[in-house]
């Protein structure tokens, strides 16, 4: 059987060089990973769900799943996926809450998550708690896809998806309550940049309380804050046919 949990190894945001890549992790409660079933690629064989569970590493639940031949796997658990409830992944099957399926033979409004970019890579859109994707329109082997940010994208047709949205949709207005909280997830406090030192950050340094002392708000590594930013076109540029609001 697949092993389903193996403990998560901490990097504290660190690169394979023992550098700093990501600031502000570190710490946090000991975990272990699910492995989640993001290509669903378990066939024409129908699999029960045998419980919902919370897994730490994200913010949707998920459930497990046993299949008619015996094995487990993890999924994404969307809103109205209950203990006992059936799921399935095909080629082309009824688009009921749980079945993941082709893109080419959803109906127009269907409500997907787990939406792959590149067939049989697995889902990487519309994978946090309450999040959805709508099914708009067909145009040639592409399909229109709405995501949640209010973007319209092409997909290719083949490319796969799970469908209904995804549940704890109410995770969006949790309030922390305290700062052990933030510490238990991992998360390291964030400091402004004029409270550092100029060694520290652009904006650090002077007498007493002082402003950034720049034209340009500078980012930790110097580079600029505001503007734009952003120096060449992202390789889906084509594939957007709206931008996000």
């Amino acid at each position: 059987m697949r092993k389903l949990r193996m403990i998560k190894k901490q990097w504290g945001g660190r690169d394979g060089s023992g550098k700093v890549s990501v600031r502000h992790r570190g710490g946090g409660h000991k975990r272990f990973i699910r492995m989640i079933d993001f290509k669903r690629d378990k066939m024409n064989i129908t699999g029960k769900v045998v419980s919902i569970e919370y897994d730490p590493n994200r913010t949707c639940d998920i459930a497990l799943i046993q299949y008619a031949d015996g094995d487990k796997r993890y999924i994404l658990r969307p809103e109205a996926l209950n203990v006992g409830d059936s799921v399935i992944a095909a080629q082309k099957v009824e688009p009921k809450v749980g079945a993941s399926m082709s893109l080419k033979y959803m109906p127009l409004g269907t409500i997907v998550h787990n939406v792959e970019l590149t067939p049989g890579r697995g889902g990487q859109l519309a994978r946090s708690a309450g999040t959805n994707v709508v099914v708009l329109a067909r145009e040639d082997n592409m399909i229109h896809l709405k995501l949640p940010s209010g973007e319209v994208r092409k997909v290719r047709e083949d490319c796969g998806a799970t469908v209904g949205q995804l549940g704890n949709i109410e995770w969006k207005n949790e309030f922390f309550g305290k700062a052990g909280r933030k510490r238990h997830m991992g998360i390291r406090p964030t400091v402004r940049g004029v409270a550092m030192n100029p060694r520290s950050h652009p904006h650090g340094g002077g007498e007493a309380r002082s402003g950034i002392g720049m034209s340009t708000p500078k980012t930790f590594a110097g580079r600029p804050a505001v503007g734009k930013t952003r120096i060449k076109k992202k390789y889906s540029a084509p594939y957007i046919i709206s931008r996000r609001k």
